[in-house]
């Protein structure tokens, strides 16, 4: 029986037809039952199905459908369609019927622009753009030689039947099995069909991304045995967005990420399931097709070369890294404004103070909040208010964040040269070497190096965290703050930030389980062959969570700093830090009294992932950096210091 795959809104449907003589309209029709069937308020339909007015088009080449023309004569078996319908609206994220638009096109836009990949100069940068679907993938004219120069002496290999781990025997327990030549291809399939054995949710389309065009950067430095035809095939798909089903649990690290990337070389064959923006989740080989298309057909050691490597563990590193970054640099500004509502003191960041201990990452911290806080070039009527009080110092919260934030800094660039490294590495095994003429197997593939490094960055990043929570509980507290308990006005009948600071703490806690480091554990697998393994997969994922955790944790201190502002006023901050107030009242309003929290901590999350808070204060640091102002350093009455000594001669003449 034919099938029919119907997008409507935000959802994917499979639509049976008994009869493909059937019309259009009475397909569009019947894929609206079945989307309104088990919705209690039918979707937010409140007209008849049989009265809806909407527009029907194939999602390959977005060519309109007449309603009145039947099935069998527009589609074919297991064709995607898009119905919308007209007057549609529903959240603000959702794009309106459109006449002649396709609503995944307006959705879903496709780069026009390619990033060269030759093996050897992709950034943690680049993989997470290319993950976003900024660019499209070409190979250097140098890459495709080196692949092609070694795939010819596989060929010879396997023409000369020589005995080859991976090529022409078995793996793993059965390297010792010859394969006979004429089953070398089935060798390879079952190797991708058997391993395809991981579990849990699919990776997002992003990750997926990342993943594959790894795969690809790797396989470009020619030292795998793919032929160009596959090569090519996986870079068609890349470009369409066909990415197939990966699981995100299953892999130990090593030999590589053999589940995941046995799913992911899976679906490029035609099997399993696959996605892409115009086709969502169908049969790879339909999606595919859907796509013009085909499907690749494994070659002598091709199978091996698509899922021995450690692309998983690096793909989702580099992401966490890149995230890592960006959340680093804008909790220096948020612990900023935070200190400016606490009336803290900027003396601890005097740079002959972190002279004496010159770690690059504390000395840059330092620096960023010289650029931010209280002084001759942005001065803050917040911080002249309490000038002459009697406060000797700050808590550690405060005046040690050069020190704690600082090592973060420096964790994040040691774990980012790791896995810049990793990205450009060759991981196959065994490793083909044209220049010498023969293969050599070897442990490229064990995942120790980003596991590592990765469990690492989990502990490091997470002190963000861990320090912001307690500035959080410092705004929150009335004896800490000197401003209202909970930061909000009529406090009892308001509980203001009471249950934010809770949630904060929740995620610290989380974190502290999250950081035991998975890479010190390994069990022997694959018959005792692969007796020890990094276990990097679980380091990555779970490196990621810590970091989602350490934005989410500073978003409410932005907003619980921001909130601190108001019983400020009218008294003003530094102008940088005014700036990131106004991003942070741009998608959210004063708390006056309670309301429904989730939104707001969501919103400024959402900030803070996209860099604006980072994009707003940046000019004024990089100003202050590149002018090299001379340090301002206000007295206060708690700040001693002499007239500067006499010479040591003068000294000893007066004795």
């Amino acid at each position: 029986m034919p099938r029919y795959t119907v997008h409507i809104r935000d959802e994917w449907l499979t639509v049976p037809c008994r009869d493909s003589t059937y019309t259009i309209q009475w397909l569009g029709q019947e894929a609206l039952k079945r989307y309104t069937k088990n919705k209690p308020d039918n979707g937010g339909i409140k007209k008849a199905v049989k009265d809806l007015k909407f527009v029907a088009r194939r999602c390959q080449g977005l060519g309109l459908l007449d309603e009145d023309d039947t099935i069998e004569d527009v589609l074919e078996d297991n064709d995607f369609v898009e119905i919308a319908i007209e007057g549609d609206e529903m959240s603000s994220d959702f794009v309106p019927y459109q006449p002649g638009v396709s609503q995944l096109t307006t959705a879903y836009r496709e780069s026009e622009n390619y990033l060269l990949l030759d093996g050897n100069s992709l950034t943690s940068t680049d993989l997470v753009n290319l993950g976003k679907g900024l660019y499209k993938i070409k190979l250097t004219p140098e890459a495709e030689n080196g692949v092609v120069k070694s795939r010819e002496l596989l060929d010879t290999i396997v023409k000369e039947n020589k005995v080859v781990y991976g090529i022409t025997t078995g793996f793993g327990k059965f390297a010792r099995t010859v394969i006979p030549v004429h089953k070398l291809k089935e060798l390879q399939e079952n190797l991708v069909r058997s391993h395809s054995a991981g579990l849990g949710n699919p990776l997002s389309p992003e990750r997926t991304r990342m993943l594959l065009a790894l795969r690809i950067n790797v396989l470009a430095k020619g030292y795998s045995g793919i032929s160009l035809e596959t090569l090519h095939r996986m870079i068609q798909a890349f470009n369409a967005s066909c990415l197939s089903f990966v699981p995100e649990k299953g892999t130990v690290g090593a030999s590589g990420d053999l589940a995941p990337l046995s799913h992911l070389a899976l679906g490029l064959m035609g099997e399993g399931k696959m996605w892409s923006p115009k086709s969502g989740w169908a049969d790879a080989k339909y999606v595919l097709e859907a796509h013009g298309l085909k499907p690749i057909s494994l070659k002598p050691k091709e199978g091996l070369a698509l899922i021995n490597g450690t692309q998983m563990i690096t793909s989702l590193g580099a992401e966490a890294v890149e995230r890592a970054l960006a959340i680093a640099r804008q909790a220096d500004i948020i612990a900023a404004i935070t200190l400016e509502v606490l009336k803290g003191t900027s003396k601890a960041f005097d740079s002959d103070i972190h002279a004496l201990r010159p770690h690059p990452g504390q000395i840059e911290v330092a620096r960023r909040f010289r650029s931010l806080l209280h002084s001759d070039h942005h001065p803050s009527e917040i911080a002249e208010s309490h000038r002459f009080c009697d406060r000797v110092q700050d808590a550690y919260t405060m005046r040690c964040c050069p020190q704690v934030h600082g090592i973060v800094n420096d964790t994040i660039e040691f774990a980012q040269k790791i896995i810049n490294t990793e990205i450009n590495s060759a991981t196959d095994n065994p490793m083909v070497f044209a220049e010498r003429g023969e293969t050599i197997s070897g442990g490229n593939f064990h995942g120790e190096y980003p596991a590592k490094a990765l469990d690492f960055l989990a502990i490091g990043v997470h002190e963000l965290a861990a320090i912001s929570e307690r500035r959080i509980e410092r705004l929150c507290n009335p004896s800490l703050s000197e401003l209202p308990a909970f930061l909000v006005n009529e406090g009892g009948l308001n509980s203001g930030f009471m249950i934010a600071h809770c949630t904060a703490a929740s995620l610290v806690s989380e974190n502290k389980v999250l950081c035991h480091p998975s890479s010190v554990d390994s069990l022997s697998t694959s018959a005792a062959t692969e007796d020890h393994v990094s276990m990097g997969g679980w380091s990555a994922r779970k490196a990621l969570r810590v970091i989602e955790h350490v934005e989410q944790v500073l978003a409410i201190e932005l907003l619980a700093a921001c909130q601190g502002i108001e019983f400020l006023r009218p008294l003003r901050t530094t102008t940088p830090l005014e700036k990131v107030y106004d991003l942070v009242r741009s998608v959210v309003k004063p708390w006056i009294k309670d309301r429904f929290m989730s939104p707001d901590i969501n919103a400024v999350h959402r900030l803070l992932l996209d860099q604006k808070v980072w994009h707003v204060a940046q000019p004024y640091i990089e100003k202050y950096n590149m002018e090299f102002l001379p340090e301002s350093r206000p007295t206060s009455p708690t700040a001693f210091s002499l007239d500067p000594p006499a010479s040591p001669r003068k000294r000893v003449r007066h004795e």
